[in-house]
């Protein structure tokens, strides 16, 4: 008991000190990425401490639902008036096209189709590591191959928006009203309890993270809430409890076998950006807005570096918000009943009898 509790001593200290450190230097996550950091080195090393608590697990999900519910602001769907389909339709194109990268993915040795297609779907990452075993993936390396393409998108995403006709300035978004911090807890217990208690009632696909999402995001749209948050506190310890549990699994073999499928990994991230580029310039001519805003719109990851550009330039960011968020709640919604609907066509195959032929 004492080498369990020193074990876990010992890895919150050290994803606290390597988060502060990220957290200096601007990585976007950066509890999520020194967790998942802390517990593979750990684990390689023999000093993992036990899996993850089931209700921890959902906890962590709820909260992040529940954080990821409160970008969803009626001034920010607004802003997409009648662009909608349009940013629909690429919302579903991009799918489509992640999830066939995904499936390419999981036609290597080292891995499965639903651990590839969970892997590179491009939208909610931390999500969709939090939901990937339940879901009938590999959580190691959903995690891994996630933030390796929140990694490659957010390093190259002002590399290449420099390379869009703009002028340079700043576009500040609408924001809702402050509101004091004990509003904040009471909303995110609100959500958390009562999402997870619908989420999981209605056996909704990943409800722990689902439901929450949905609460949230009903009661900062309907104006109840409008304006209200997560603590930044919790959203940390959410984000650390999801990167241990991916992390603590690690073995020497899983990491071999990594290595084996990073380079195929990485070339296929690259193949979805260009892709999603080309829908950036779709979008952009069937809305008329510019073709960096289509591009910030469509781009497959980071949304918080997407962000970060958008502020520097003159650009339309509530129209680039609301279509990227479209992009995030497809993918966290239609993904995990994907994954469902494969994992029982896969249960149904096994269950048929053989096929013999008489003499």
């Amino acid at each position: 008991m004492r080498s369990e509790l020193t074990r876990w001593a010992g890895l919150i200290v050290a994803s606290c000190a390597l988060s502060a450190a990220l957290l200096a230097a601007g990585v976007p996550s950066a509890p999520l990425f020194a967790a998942l950091v802390c517990a593979v080195a750990a684990a390689l090393f023999g000093r993992a401490p036990g899996p993850i608590p089931r209700p921890a697990q959902l906890a962590a999900q709820g909260v992040l639902g529940a954080y990821i519910g409160t970008l969803m602001q009626a001034h920010t769907v607004a802003a997409l008036g009648s662009r909608w389909p349009a940013a629909l339709l690429v919302g579903f194109a991009t799918l489509l096209l992640s999830v066939g990268a995904g499936a390419l993915l999981g036609r290597h040795r080292d891995t499965d189709s639903i651990t590839g297609s969970l892997a590179l779907v491009a939208g909610g990452a931390s999500g969709l590591v939090a939901i990937a075993r339940e879901l009938g993936g590999d959580e190691k390396t959903v995690a891994v191959v996630q933030y390796l393409r929140v990694g490659l998108v957010t390093v190259s995403l002002p590399l290449v928006a420099a390379l869009y006709p703009h002028v340079p300035g700043t576009s500040v978004a609408e924001s809702g009203p402050n509101r004091p911090w004990w509003f904040d807890l009471g909303f995110t217990a609100i959500c958390v309890g009562g999402g997870l208690a619908i989420g999981l009632a209605t056996r909704l696909p990943a409800g722990g993270l689902l439901g929450p999402l949905v609460a949230s995001a009903a009661l900062s749209l309907s104006g109840v809430a409008a304006g209200a948050t997560v603590p930044w506190l919790l959203v940390a310890a959410g984000y650390l409890v999801i990167g241990w549990q991916a992390g603590v699994g690690f073995t020497r073999e899983s990491l071999k076998s990594m290595a084996r499928l990073l380079p195929w990994a990485i070339l296929l991230i690259v193949g979805v950006g260009i892709g999603c580029a080309g829908l950036g310039f779709a979008l952009s001519a069937m809305t008329g807005v510019s073709t960096l805003d289509g591009y910030l719109a469509t781009t497959p990851g980071g949304i918080y570096a997407v962000l970060a550009v958008a502020a520097s330039s003159n650009v339309d960011i509530t129209f680039v918000v609301a279509a990227q968020l479209i992009r995030v709640l497809l993918m966290l919604f239609l993904a995990p009943a994907a994954a469902r609907g494969f994992q029982r066509r896969r249960a149904h195959r096994r269950e048929e009898p053989p096929v013999t032929t008489g003499v």
